[in-house]
Formats: C-alpha cells, structure tokens, sequence
C-alpha cells in the first residue's frame, strides 16, 4: 500500500461576498407590510421565535436555551440571503425593538422562500 504525503494545503475559497449584496427586504420598522407576522409578534412572541428558530432548521427552543441565538440567527439568515450588515448591526436591531427585529426575520424568510 502506497501512502503519499500532503505537501500542500487545498486553499480555502470564498463563495460569495463576505458582505453581502443586497439589503433586506423590508426595513426593521416594516412590519404592517405584513400584518399576519406583525399580530403574532405582538400577540405570542415566543411562538415567532420558535417559528423562525425552525425555518432555519435550528431546534425551535433555541431562542429559550441560548441567550443571544437570536442574534445568531439574524446573522445566519443574512449571510443565507446574502444582506448586508453586520453583528453589531444585528445586536442593535435588537436592541432598538425586539420584535420588530424579530418581524422582520419572519418576513425576509416569507420573501426568501424559507
């Protein structure tokens, strides 16, 4: 059995724009463009989270066992679609209004198709 030494690393390529190439969809404070999303937001807020935790494949209380998930998520739903931003922007976007920050996840996963 012949074994031949790896003399070189593969180097690593990019797939896409670390910074992405669009903006989102509908602004943070969009939320009436989707009232469905909106009335369940203000109505059962927990029930949002987990509905978006699980349309990113994530187990529906991560929200509730990882503090700061949501902004995980928030990031991981940009770089999926390719929006501009970063986490810094994302910790602000909660911090200035949750739910809408929230909302408007739902509705950029409803325009992606997720």
């Amino acid at each position: 059995m012949n074994t031949v030494p790896v003399m070189q690393q593969p180097i690593p390529q990019r797939i896409g724009e670390v910074s992405g190439h669009r903006e989102w969809s509908t602004g943070l404070f969009g939320c009436f463009s989707d009232c469905g999303s909106c009335i369940m937001t203000y109505l059962c807020l927990p029930c949002m989270e987990c509905k978006n935790a699980s349309r990113l494949n994530e187990c529906c209380l991560l929200p509730y066992c990882c503090p700061g998930s949501n902004v995980a998520m928030r990031a991981r739903l940009r770089t999926l679609g390719g929006i501009r931003g970063s986490i810094l922007g994302d910790i602000c976007a909660f911090s200035c209004c949750y739910m809408c920050a929230v909302c408007q996840m739902s509705r950029e996963m409803d325009n992606m198709g997720l």
